[in-house]
């Protein structure tokens, strides 16, 4: 039997040494990446220059996409707020876990969709949103629903949303570098690099970036999602801890993965952020390759996990 306490401190761990690992190689990438673009242009400094001009363009966008994250994905979700008379057990459960979490109580918002799923974001507690799909409040008893909502309450008080956007932001310099040198070694090399063909590590630093074109943005997405997966592990765990009761997510779990119905008002974009994947477009069963590429864990993974809490 697992103590939920030991529980959410190994999760914790475990996502701390993904996070450790993606910062390491984000970092070795733009060593060569941007050393390699120094090279091909001649001079000393251009890669660092690329690579900073690189991290002004991503970090702008993940800023603005963190910043105005609620109102982003609420927009594209068609999701409407909701008050405590309208839906008293999605606002009551809600509240009594706020402040057993002791965070501020986020808005509500619901999806008129009769599939199964909820999601949480916003840029801090304080600016916290909880949408879930009516189907989802229509079909869950309050025990089920606890367990939902304590999940999303982790994401909340783990500040994960801020967490994803600075990975995001991290990917998307190694892409945005890569996609540069790609693009240069095809139009073709500079006449002002010829200085640094004497140097003997030129070469091998354009080579290897070149290598790392290629291949650190799709390392670096695998990383991401790692991330991501290890995260609802967390979030599983920090339930059971608001809530003392795993039997409630485990059987919210059983009943989201029995209902097939896509989410229409998802899409890739944002099916990280929902408790289980709502494109239903996977199976987990179909190997450890695939599911590299997944954002959420199996879901047959959690149960058995949290079945160890009980």
């Amino acid at each position: 039997m697992l103590n939920v306490y030991e529980s959410v401190d190994a999760n914790i761990r475990k996502s701390w040494l993904v996070i450790a690992g993606f910062v390491v190689f984000v970092a070795i990438s733009i060593y060569f990446l941007a050393g390699a673009l120094g090279y091909f242009y001649g001079y000393q400094f251009s890669g660092l220059s690329l690579a900073g001009f690189a991290m002004l363009i991503s970090g702008i966008t993940g800023f603005a996409s963190y910043y105005y994250s609620d109102q982003i994905i609420l927009s594209i979700s068609n999701a409407r707020q909701v008050e405590k008379r309208s839906f008293f057990q999605f606002y009551t459960v809600t509240e009594n876990l706020c402040m057993v979490a002791r965070i501020p109580m986020p808005r509500l918002y619901v999806i008129e969709d009769t599939a199964m799923n909820a999601f949480a974001t916003g840029r801090d507690p304080r600016h916290a949103v909880i949408c879930a799909t009516t189907g989802l409040l229509a079909n869950l008893n309050r025990t089920e629903l606890e367990g939902v909502i304590g999940h999303e309450l982790s994401h909340v008080s783990n500040y994960d949303t801020r967490l994803m956007s600075l990975v995001t932001v991290l990917l998307g310099l190694i892409t945005l570098l890569a996609d540069w040198l790609l693009r240069a070694s095809f139009f073709g090399r500079s006449g002002s690099d010829r200085d640094n063909d004497r140097g003997s590590f030129g070469p091998v630093l354009l080579i290897a970036g070149l290598l790392l074109a290629l291949l650190s943005p799709i390392i670096a997405q695998l990383i991401q999602l790692a991330i991501s997966r290890r995260r609802e592990f967390l979030a599983d765990a920090n339930s059971v801890k608001f809530t003392r009761q795993p039997g409630g997510l485990i059987s919210a779990l059983k009943k989201i993965a029995l209902d097939k119905e896509p989410l229409e008002a998802a899409n890739k974009a944002t099916a990280h952020l929902y408790i289980s994947n709502p494109l239903k477009n996977h199976q987990d069963s179909i190997g450890w390759f695939a599911g590299l590429f997944n954002t959420h864990p199996p879901v047959e993974d959690r149960i058995k996990i949290l079945q160890q809490m009980a």
